[in-house]
């Protein structure tokens, strides 16, 4: 059976897409099979992101290993449109990662129950904290919020199942390069809850121009060589060590990082 990854949050603007299309691209360059579906039906930017590469890499005469988009059918018969697209992926792909909107929506809900890797990106502010937890005003955290209590119950329903746990990690997106006050009351808050509701937490990706000049392309950092870049910048150095060291602390099954 393919490994479920899950990216999910249930705020927008959080670099769910983003990491999406890096994880699954950089897993299907380092020679795995990938499938991919996006959950967010109304706006797409994942699917997007891979329809542009697909038209690019047409148009230019390249071979750029690239995800296998799966296509979510109008619900019919009593079957879920979520379940028969996994099913239809699980038969070519080693992997299948769905990415799900910024709000609470039943297939997402559904893909959480479904998820092996489940990857929540957040802005490292209190702001998205508040999606995972509760605190006072002096700074306590109180107990689990809307989304760690979604979480919760796949990991009910997976257990009711017989279907293992989920590896839950939690990344920090847009970390300030200074140890700002913030930054340091982000990150003990989330040290405090992750033993307390069960996930890892991990840096994510900083804030670059390069994502959002990549995305007309359907391009990714590990392709800029493939396209005649022949030096990259600092800036695009840091950020494909940053894609390293996550996909390295994902701990996924017969992954090992070689790009």
């Amino acid at each position: 059976m393919a490994h479920i990854i899950v990216v999910g949050n249930e705020k927008g603007g959080s670099g769910k897409s983003t990491t999406s299309m890096h994880v699954a691209t950089a897993l299907a360059r380092m020679g795995h099979r990938v499938g991919a579906l996006d959950l967010d039906v109304r706006q797409r930017s994942f699917g997007r992101y891979l329809e542009n590469r697909a038209h690019f890499v047409q148009r230019e005469g390249l071979d750029l290993p690239t995800p296998l988009l799966g296509v979510l059918a109008p619900e019919s018969d009593g079957i879920d449109p979520l379940s028969r697209a996994v099913e239809e992926l699980e038969a070519s792909c080693d992997f299948i990662l769905l990415d799900c909107p910024g709000s609470h929506t039943r297939l997402s809900q559904m893909a959480h129950s479904l998820a092996d890797t489940l990857i929540t990106p957040m802005n490292d502010s209190f702001i998205d904290f508040d999606l995972l937890a509760r605190m006072s005003p002096d700074g306590k955290v109180l107990g689990p919020s809307i989304y760690a209590e979604m979480v919760w119950g796949a990991r009910q329903l997976r257990g009711e199942a017989g279907a293992g746990p989920i590896d839950w990690l939690v990344l920090r997106n847009r970390l300030g390069t200074q140890a700002m006050h913030n930054k340091r009351k982000v990150g003990g808050a989330l040290s405090t809850l992750s033993k307390r509701i069960g996930f890892r937490v991990a840096p994510g990706f900083s804030e670059r121009v390069i994502f959002r000049e990549l995305f007309p392309r359907g391009l990714t950092l590990l392709d800029l060589k493939d396209i005649g870049t022949e030096q990259l910048s600092i800036s695009n150095i840091a950020a494909r060590q940053e894609l390293r060291d996550l996909i390295a602390e994902l701990r996924l099954p017969g992954v090992s990082v070689a790009f």
